[in-house]
């Protein structure tokens, strides 16, 4: 393993031990407000000062960086079985199931995905609680981010429709559904493998966006979009230095991301 890989690897460990320790470590809830102490400056109280309203912002730090690392894998993964089901599916079938599978990953990637994203959310109500506003947030990021995937997995499906050991295992008589599940998703799994973490760091990155347009996750739960947003009213970066946590958190996280993949993908097959 090379060197970027281990750091990757430990950077990732840390993040999320730290995020998943919060209740441990964080001084309060993030909920919490100390009216006293309202935008204060880091202190030993407070190791990264205040917000506006008082609450504790390495508190905050921690239990958004919980949801963002905890929920994207989620969203991941809902959006990987839904590009299993539909792009592998599909193109296990061939004719018109894959022909009608393209077509409509082809519209999905034609549309701007973040723009529908936006739209998507803008349309729900503003007064949802935090725990809703999560749950829906990543689940438009699985139910919208299938489509890449989809087209990925419907070729490779179709390519092993087409192979020398699925052509003898239906010539002795195995049934369609179990030639599916028994022979071809099986070696599908290297794809979906690399679908499903290729599609975490995009998805951290989307409900980043989504937070700093205040379409993210509801208040006063926090995450990395909604931390972000504080940003911007500073003048200048030398101002307020602490705020720019979330950012150095966001940046290495998905550097340590793009780390893994490349390396693996520089692996000999």
């Amino acid at each position: 393993m090379s060197f970027w890989r281990k750091f990757a690897c430990v950077a990732l460990v840390l993040v999320l031990g730290a995020s998943v320790a919060a209740n441990w470590l964080a001084p309060a809830s993030y909920a919490k407000q100390f009216r006293d102490a309202t935008n204060a400056a880091p202190s030993r109280a407070h190791w990264l000062g205040t917000d506006e309203i008082g609450r504790d912002r390495f508190a905050r730090v921690l239990y958004g960086t919980r949801i963002s690392l905890l929920l994207a894998p989620a969203a991941a993964l809902l959006s990987t079985l839904m590009a299993a089901l539909i792009g592998g599916l599909a193109g296990y079938l061939g004719g018109v199931w894959a022909r009608m599978a393209m077509a409509l990953t082809d519209l999905f990637l034609s549309l701007p995905w973040l723009f529908l994203l936006i739209t998507a959310r803008a349309l729900m109500p503003l007064n949802v609680s935090p725990l809703v506003s999560v749950l829906v947030t990543f689940l438009l990021l699985g139910l919208l981010g299938w489509t890449a995937a989809a087209r990925v997995l419907c070729t490779t499906a179709g390519a092993l429709r087409t192979s020398d050991f699925v052509r003898q295992a239906r010539a002795v008589g195995l049934p369609g559904q179990r030639l599916f599940w028994v022979h071809v998703v099986p070696n599908l799994k290297p794809v979906l493998y690399a679908q499903f973490w290729i599609s975490i760091p995009v998805f951290i990155l989307s409900e980043a966006n989504l937070g700093i347009l205040g379409l993210g996750v509801a208040e006063p739960m926090p995450s990395w979009g909604s931390l972000l947003k504080e940003l911007e009213g500073l003048v200048s970066v030398g101002e307020e230095p602490w705020k720019f946590l979330p950012l150095i958190l966001l940046v290495v996280v998905v550097t340590s991301f793009q780390l893994l993949l490349s390396k693996q993908e520089e692996l000999p097959a």
